[in-house]
């Protein structure tokens, strides 16, 4: 067959096959996290006058409960940033004298015990501010009628491993498994849990009736079951399967099934409405929560400590130290202007980064739509104790 190609097109065409391919740009490397701290006076914050400063002691003392039992040379956060537990008996000590609903005091004391650190990554100031919630599910203690659906606690055969007493650089890593033959396995993944894989390796703490319901539950974590009997159970996360997560709403949003809103409502909403699909759509995330009954006031975060609503947030512990109180910047989900002083008690698998935080809003439908519909961009002022003696900068990589 003749080629329609003249011999110099010919020419060029052999020549252009024999050059080196030219390697494409390599591409740029993530950016590193890196907490960068600036001093910062409390009347500079905006609406710290305004705020009803009272109402986060309730949260700061069960934090200092917590700490005030620790060594007295304990470091408080990664790295020691908090000072260590003797820095904080003043404060504590401060903070539980303030007469209840005594906001102007709440915030003498404030000025008085602590210093102010705007929180920035790498000098940037500007981060993100979701919403989570306690939600409330139907369950029964026993497997009955429409309850078929297991909640199961900590499986038997699950084991965590700290990575950081193999290798220091692992500080702070974890991983769950579990043995097979002398090996460490990866744990079961939501679909082969779902399936049956772990009947007789976990006990069930309840059962309900909506797979849509209980999945948005271990995506928030802790949450309460309204028993058929009347009585109501308060779930704890006892652990995870370790795998990671993947977000339902990145899936509907990719593959277009879901346009415009996606709010934790309008992804509850379209699952329900999807039951085939969405079961499908739900085994797609690997990850798996386990729970124990908790018997307290309220869902524990990872700090140990019940939390409380609207004063409670989910921060990335590698930098923000748990126990201490910030000052939040940001707005809430219907846009208007959220300032106010909250403690840092929980923690999250999508909560990365220095400023970077989730609002507890506590139970029940309005906490959800509060929760559910909140993406906002913000800052963070982290309140440190005086006796610390902060430096005019402080900085932390990842």
């Amino acid at each position: 067959m003749q080629s329609g190609l003249g011999p110099a097109l010919v020419l060029l065409a052999a020549l252009a096959a024999c050059a080196p391919a030219v390697p494409p740009p390599s591409p740029s490397p993530p950016a590193v996290d890196r907490l960068v701290l600036a001093p910062r006076e409390f009347g500079a914050l905006a609406g710290w006058s305004e705020d009803a400063a009272a109402a986060v002691l309730p949260a700061l003392l069960k934090s200092c409960d917590r700490i005030v039992k620790l060594p007295v040379d304990r470091s408080i956060g990664f790295d020691g940033i908090g000072g260590t537990a003797a820095d904080w008996y003043g404060p504590c000590s401060a903070a539980a004298k303030v007469p209840v609903g005594d906001h102007a005091g709440a915030r003498a004391m404030f000025e008085a015990w602590f210093s102010p650190w705007q929180v920035t990554n790498d000098g940037r100031a500007d981060g993100l501010f979701t919403g989570y919630f306690e939600p409330e599910i139907n369950g029964s203690r026993r497997r009955q009628g429409r309850f078929t659906l297991p909640i199961y606690g900590k499986p038997a055969d699950l084991v965590g491993v700290d990575l950081g007493k193999f290798r220091a650089e692992w500080a702070g890593e974890q991983l769950a498994g579990r043995l097979s033959g002398g090996r460490l396995l990866p744990y079961h993944t939501r679909a082969e849990i779902e399936a049956g894989a772990i009947e007789a390796q976990a006990p069930v703490v309840a059962w309900t009736d909506d797979r849509v319901d209980l999945a948005i539950m271990q995506i928030q974590g802790s949450g309460r079951v309204r028993l058929d009997d009347g009585g109501v159970l308060r779930l704890g996360v006892a652990g995870s399967n370790g795998h990671k997560f993947l977000g339902i709403g990145k899936i509907l949003k990719d593959e277009g099934r879901l346009e415009g809103d996606t709010s934790m409502p309008a992804i509850r909403a379209w699952l329900k409405g999807h039951p085939d699909q969405g079961r499908e759509l739900l085994a797609r995330n690997p990850r798996y929560i386990f729970y124990a009954v908790n018997p307290g006031d309220g869902p524990l975060g990872t700090e140990g400590v019940a939390l409380t609503p609207e004063r409670s947030l989910a921060v990335d512990a590698r930098f923000i130290p748990l126990g201490a109180p910030v000052w939040l910047d940001t707005v809430d989900s219907a846009g208007r202007p959220l300032r106010r002083l909250m403690v840092a008690q929980d923690t999250g698998a999508a909560i990365k980064g220095p400023v970077r935080g989730d609002v507890f809003w506590g139970s029940g439908d309005a906490a959800f739509e509060a929760a559910g519909r909140m993406k906002s961009p913000g800052r963070l002022v982290l309140l440190l104790p005086h006796a610390r003696s902060p430096r005019m900068a402080m900085e932390r990589s990842d």
